[in-house]
């Protein structure tokens, strides 16, 4: 089964780029005629204070995990108590949401609801302390003329408070058949083309101005700026404002389903009315009422069908998806020349694409099987837990045989998973109490077959790694004399080892070596390295004493030759060795800070915090520009010694689930402060460790 994303139309789509703040209006030519000048200005002046650039945190699915990503786009408030409208593909997957209005205060807001088949979303502002806010009004879109002047507005590639200048280029903009899939304009599993026709116009839109508002020379919203590809497309206000008001109503918009695919009428029929009905989905309203393909759909409820051209579809669509769900409905069909009165009962259209989520003890990202997900998979039922996404390296995807996306989990050890919900409640009791992963037999279908695996369940903690065995070492660090470098400095039979670094505050430095001195001879004995490969010769001979022993160095500096005593020390940690901790909530790694860290950053050696060692891509780290090589030193104004210190602090924040925190980083010779702004959910998702 093929995965439909709200990515899945991005070549249309206008998602957003960088932050740059401009003044207002400044597309507009001052040249440009009086009168113009005049009306953009009031129009301009009307819209100017409801109009918002939008923050986006969204969420994302992929490689067993929940991937996070941010965007900008544009909105209008439509009611005085903060309500806005945007796009779906804007913020109808966000998790963390931030406004920013004209006077450039920021105010977080939350997703109220929002309908993929529209491409319609409703956010509302939570400011700290009610009020009322300015507020843009909606025109009627259907007396838009073809050549009427409009004003984009928004934040295109997240330039605050611009617009442009344009006219109305077609009022009943379709995507051309020939452009295949990217005609279907799908969103989450929707066909977005299937209700809207597009008002076209040339006022410039990028990137960051979807979910503005396109805006009549009154200053009224008449569209819902959406796609780009030469001429921008908006949704009609009118239908923007019948969906941000149930929206806003009911959080959805709930739709009838009578199951039946539709075209229009073939270019050589003789028929004046009707569409055709080209397919009926088994167990849907329409099968139930005997309609079948190849049927001329002439009426519904009484209303005449006709659907000769492709811009009339949406007029169809209209009408059946707002029949009243569950009350019986006339239709009228054509087959082989007669004309049949049939009688259907509409039914809720329910999401095509459930939500996904992660399961971090199983690796995996899932969603629950709709209606037509069972039919396309030649399912006879809904039950299970559909797999999206697979993390190879986590307990589904290490099981013998291993889960994939598409199969579908049926069963844990016997219990049956009905759905994504009762297999978070199955993993929550294998789980509890637990501090390793539990295997547990998992029974799933793929295709026509029934499987069934091994699963070790649960998030793996990090163990410290084993460490090396001691040694004697000498706080210094060289390279092989070559015969080149001998040769060159007239002295072909010089052997040995060249001096890069003396550690400082060690028993080398104290002792009186420095980077450059030639190492001939330990305790009398004579090196013997002349090649790069024979580059350990100098570390084994060392190795061979006893940590705390004193060493005689025969060295060469310039002209004069040395012979310096100098004590052995135990040999440091090295970075692998060094004790981790991975937190799952932000999904970074840190380590503490090694011996060969301080030296090679040159800090202090009191240097506390936690070097972070890894960074997942999408996670809240990464959103919060946390890079991998920060030395992190602070957290929630607490100091970070080292990792243990870390993951008790962090622990607290996931307790108190903080909405807002603030870490306080060293990056090479700077100190930054970096905020993070998660979403925290109530999910299977694991601890941190």
């Amino acid at each position: 089964m093929v995965e439909s994303t709200h990515k899945a139309c991005s070549r249309w789509l206008l998602p957003a780029v960088s932050a740059v703040f401009l003044g207002l209006g400044g597309a507009i030519s001052s040249g440009a005629p009086a009168g113009l000048r005049a009306e953009v200005d009031t129009a301009v002046g009307r819209m100017r204070p409801a109009l918002v650039r939008i923050q986006v945190v969204s969420s994302d699915f992929g490689g067993g995990r929940e991937v996070k990503g941010q965007s900008v786009g544009s909105g209008a408030i439509i009611t005085k108590d903060g309500f806005l409208v945007t796009n779906h593909h804007v913020a109808g997957h966000a998790t963390r949401i931030f406004c920013t209005l004209w006077n450039r205060e920021e105010i977080e807001a939350e997703l109220i609801g929002t309908d993929a088949l529209t491409d319609i979303a409703v956010l509302k502002l939570k400011p700290r302390i009610p009020r009322t806010f300015e507020i843009a009004r909606f025109g009627d879109s259907s007396k838009l003329r073809v050549g009427d002047q409009v004003l984009a507005m928004g934040s295109p590639m997240a330039l605050s408070q611009s617009v442009t200048l344009g006219i109305v280029s077609n009022v009943e903009m379709m995507m051309p058949r020939f452009m295949g899939q990217a005609a279907g304009m799908q969103l989450d599993g929707e066909n977005v083309g299937a209700l809207v026709r597009w008002i076209g116009h040339d006022a410039a839109i990028y990137g960051g101005n979807s979910g503005g508002p396109l805006v009549n020379l009154r200053g009224e919203i008449v569209g819902i700026n959406e796609i780009s590809f030469g001429l921008g497309g908006a949704i009609p206000g009118n239908l923007a404002k019948l969906v941000a008001e149930e929206l806003m109503k009911h959080g959805k918009v709930r739709r009838s389903w009578l199951g039946v695919d539709v075209q229009p009428r073939f270019k050589s029929s003789a028929d004046d009315q009707g569409v055709l009905v080209s397919g009926v989905v088994a167990d849907s309203p329409a099968s139930r009422a005997d309609i079948r393909s190849g049927d001329l759909l002439l009426k519904v409820a009484g209303k005449t069908v006709n659907v000769k051209f492709d811009e009339q579809m949406p007029d169809f669509m209209s009408l059946i998806t707002g029949l009243r769900i569950g009350e019986e409905v006339p239709v009228v069909v054509r087959r082989e020349g007669r004309e049949m009165r049939l009688n259907l009962v509409p039914v809720e259209r329910g999401e095509i694409m459930p939500k996904q989520r992660e399961l971090k003890p199983w690796g995996i990202t899932a969603r629950d099987i709709s209606f037509l997900i069972a039919k396309e998979m030649k399912r006879t039922n809904q039950a299970g837990a559909l797999v999206t996404s697979i993390r190879p390296s986590g307990p589904a995807g290490e099981a013998k045989p291993s889960l994939r996306a598409g199969d579908i989990i049926t069963e844990i050890n016997g219990e049956a998973v009905g759905s994504v919900e009762a297999l978070v409640e199955v993993t929550k009791k294998i789980a509890s109490g637990k501090t390793e992963p539990v295997a547990v037999i998992a029974t799933f279908e793929r295709e026509a077959r029934r499987y069934m695996t091994v699963v070790k369940v649960g998030v793996q903690e990090l163990r410290d790694p084993g460490l090396e065995v001691a040694k004697a070492w000498l706080p210094i660090e060289t390279e092989v004399i070559s015969r080149e470098i001998a040769r060159q400095m007239g002295q072909p039979d010089l052997k040995g080892f060249y001096i890069t670094q003396v550690y400082a505050g060690t028993t080398a430095e104290k002792a009186g070596l420095r980077a450059g001195d030639f190492l001939l001879a330990i305790d009398g004995e004579k090196l013997t390295a002349s090649q790069p490969e024979h580059d350990e010769e100098f570390a084994t001979l060392i190795r061979q004493y006893d940590i705390g022993a004193t060493v005689r160095l025969t060295v060469q500096r310039g002209k004069d030759w040395l012979k310096l005593p100098v004590e052995l020390v135990r040999s440091p940690k090295l970075q692998r060795e060094m004790k981790k901790c991975r937190n799952n909530d932000f999904e970074f790694t840190a380590r503490n800070i090694a011996f060969f860290d301080i030296a090679e950053a040159r800090w202090n050696p009191e240097q506390q915090g936690a070097l972070i060692e890894e960074v997942t891509s999408g996670g809240w780290a990464e959103v919060g520009s946390l890079f991998v090589g920060d030395l992190l030193i602070e957290v929630d104004s607490q100091p970070v010694r080292d990792v243990d210190s870390l993951r008790t602090i962090m622990e607290t924040v996931a307790r108190e689930r903080k909405s807002f925190l603030v870490m306080k980083v060293l990056r090479g010779v700077h100190h930054a402060y970096l905020e993070f702004e998660p979403a925290w959910k109530n999910n299977v998702t694991g601890s941190n460790q």
